[in-house]
C-alpha cells in the first residue's frame, strides 16, 4: 500500500480493489467448470460471495477514516484510464451488492433446484459476472470506467432475463437489451465524448461541490449533457425509459431480485447519483437550477408508477412498478441538494435493496410452495407460510416508510430535505406516494393473513418453501429492521460523501 496526497485528498493505493473484481470473475469461471457437479457449483458461488464481502469489509475502516482507496489498472488514452476507487458513495453500493450476493446464492440454490430449472450452470455463471460488473461500477474512478462496467452488466444479464428460452422470455430480454444499450449509446456515449472534448479528462473529482465541468462551460450545453446522462443511465427506471423493467419480470425470481435489489437497477441509480454529484457537482446544479426541476420530473415517475402498481394482480409485476417508483426516491433526494435530502436519497440505495430483495424472495417462495403468481389467489396463505408472509409484511412496511423499518429513515430524511428546500410540490409528491404505497402493499398482507381460502382450495399440502429460501428472506427482512433502528452505519458513508 502507498499513501499519497492528491489535491488535498489522501489516496491509499491498494490492490484490494483489484481483488474485489477478480473474486466474482474467478467465481464465475469456477462455476462454469463445475456444471456437472451441482453441489460444487453452488459452493463456488457461495464461497466467492463470502470472500468478496470480506474484501469489501476491509475497506470500511479506511474510508470512514477519510481516505480514498485507489488503483489504476491501465491507461488507454491521455485522460482516459481504467481506474478504481473506493469512497463513501462506492462503499454503500459495494456493501449492498456483495452482502446480498451471499443471500441470493443460497436462495437461488433452493429456487432453481425446487423448480428443477434448466441451465443452472449458465445461470450461476452469468449471475457472478453481473456482480463483477456491479462491483466495477461501484469502484469506478472515472466516467469511462463506469461506462465500461455498466455495459458489462447489461450484456451479462441478458441470458438471465431470457433464461426460460420461450417466446415471452425472448421478448422480455429483447426489450431489456434494446432499451439499455440504445440509451447508453444514444445518450451516454455522446455525452461522455463531449465531456472529454471540453475538459480533457473523465476523472471524477473528490468532492461533490465541483464537478468535472468548469463554470465557464456554456450553460445550455451543460443542461443538455445533464439530460443525456439522466436518460443514458436508463437502468435507473425513470419514465419514459422504464418499460424494460416490468418486461424483464419473465425471468426467474432470483434474477428479478438481482435486477431490482442487488445489481442492475442499483447500477442505474448509483451511476445517476455519481454523475449528478461528482460529474456536474452541487455548485453547477445549484447555479443552473437543475435540482428541483429534475426532482419534479422524477416525482412524476414516483406517482405514476405507484398508480400503475395498484392495477397489477401479478405479484412480481406489482413489485416491478414499485421498484420503478422507489428508484426515483434516490434521484429525487440527490436533486434536492440539501443535507437531509442527499442523506435520504443515498441511504435509500441500501434501504431499498434489503427490503426489495425480501419482497422478491417472498414472491419466489410463494411460487415454489404454491405455484401461485397472482395476489387474488393468495388469500389465507399466511396460515401455511407464516415466515414468508411475515417477512413480506415487514418489507412492505419499509417500502411504505413506517417505523422502525429501514424505509422510515429514507422517508424521514426526504421529508426534512424537502422542507429545507422549500418545495411544497415535492412534499405533496412524497405524501401522495406514501398513500399509494399503502394502497398496493397493504392488500397483499391483508389477504394473506385475514383472507379465506377459495372453496375447494384447502390448506393441506401447502407449506413453507425450502429452508435455503426461507432463511435468506427472513435474514434480509431482519436486516431491514436493524438498519431502520440503527441507521448510523450506512449514514456514516453518506457523511463521508457530503463532508
Amino acid at each position: 500500500m502507498e499513501i499519497v496526497k492528491a489535491a488535498n485528498v489522501e489516496l491509499l493505493t491498494t490492490t484490494k480493489l483489484v481483488w474485489a473484481l477478480i473474486v466474482p470473475l474467478l467465481g464465475s469461471f469456477l462455476v462454469s467448470l463445475s456444471g456437472k457437479k451441482p453441489n460444487l457449483r453452488e459452493s463456488w458461488s457461495i464461497i466467492s460471495a463470502v470472500i468478496l464481502f470480506s474484501i469489501v469489509l476491509t475497506m470500511v475502516s479506511p474510508v470512514l477514516a477519510g481516505q480514498t482507496l485507489y488503483y489504476q489498472l491501465f491507461q488507454i488514452l491521455p485522460g482516459i484510464t481504467v481506474t478504481l476507487r473506493a469512497d463513501g458513495l462506492s462503499m454503500i453500493f459495494a456493501l449492498v451488492a456483495s452482502s446480498l450476493w451471499i443471500a441470493a446464492a443460497f436462495y437461488s440454490m433452493g429456487y432453481m433446484r425446487g423448480l428443477h430449472e434448466h441451465a443452472q450452470t449458465r445461470f450461476n455463471t452469468c449471475f457472478a459476472i453481473a456482480i463483477f460488473g456491479a462491483i466495477g461500477v461501484a469502484f469506478s474512478d472515472n466516467l469511462f470506467t463506469m461506462y465500461l462496467f455498466y455495459e458489462i452488466v447489461s450484456v451479462c444479464t441478458y441470458p438471465l432475463v431470457a433464461h426460460h428460452q420461450d417466446e415471452e422470455a425472448y421478448e422480455g430480454a429483447k426489450k431489456y437489451i434494446v432499451y439499455l444499450t440504445t440509451t447508453a449509446k444514444g445518450f451516454l456515449l455522446p455525452a461522455m465524448a463531449l465531456i472529454y472534448v471540453l475538459t480533457g479528462t473523465l476523472d471524477f473529482p473528490h468532492n461533490i461541490q465541483t464537478g468535472m465541468l468548469s463554470g465557464g462551460t456554456d450553460s445550455a450545453l451543460v443542461i443538455m449533457l445533464f439530460i443525456f446522462c439522466l436518460f443514458g443511465f436508463a437502468k435507473n427506471g425513470v419514465m419514459p425509459f422504464h418499460h424494460w423493467l416490468p418486461g424483464a419480470m419473465v425471468a426467474p425470481t432470483p434474477v428479478s431480485a438481482l435486477l431490482h435489489a442487488v445489481a442492475v437497477v442499483k447500477v442505474g441509480v448509483f451511476c445517476t447519483a455519481r454523475m449528478m454529484l461528482y460529474g456536474f457537482g452541487v455548485d453547477i446544479m445549484t447555479k443552473l437550477n437543475l435540482g428541483i426541476p429534475t426532482a419534479y420530473f422524477v416525482g412524476f415517475t414516483i406517482v405514476m408508477a405507484s398508480v400503475i402498481a395498484l392495477t397489477k394482480d401479478n405479484l412480481k409485476a406489482r413489485l416491478a412498478y414499485s421498484t420503478v417508483s422507489q428508484l426515483s426516491y434516490i434521484i429525487l433526494g440527490v436533486c434536492l441538494l440539501t443535507p437531509h435530502g442527499l442523506a435520504g436519497g443515498l441511504v435509500h440505495i441500501a434501504n431499498h435493496a434489503f427490503s426489495k430483495i425480501t419482497l422478491f424472495f417472498c414472491a419466489g417462495a410463494i411460487y415454489v410452495a404454491t405455484h401461485k403468481k397472482n395476489i387474488s389467489e393468495m388469500s389465507g396463505l399466511a396460515k401455511s407460510m407464516p415466515f414468508t408472509f411475515g417477512a413480506f409484511a415487514i418489507a412492505s412496511l419499509s417500502m411504505i416508510g413506517a417505523p422502525p423499518v429501514a424505509g422510515f429513515v429514507t422517508k424521514w430524511e426526504l421529508l426534512v430535505g424537502t422542507i429545507e428546500s422549500g418545495s411544497l410540490g415535492i412534499l405533496l409528491v412524497l405524501l401522495a406516494s406514501t398513500l399509494l404505497n399503502v394502497g398496493y402493499f397493504a392488500p397483499v398482507a391483508y389477504k394473506a393473513f385475514f383472507g379465506k381460502r377459495p372453496p375447494g382450495e384447502p390448506y393441506e399440502g401447502i407449506k413453507e418453501a425450502p429452508l435455503s429460501m426461507v432463511i435468506p428472506l427472513c435474514t434480509a427482512s431482519l436486516i431491514s429492521v436493524i438498519i431502520g433502528i440503527y441507521p448510523n452505519f450506512f449514514m456514516s458513508f453518506v457523511k463521508a460523501v457530503t463532508g
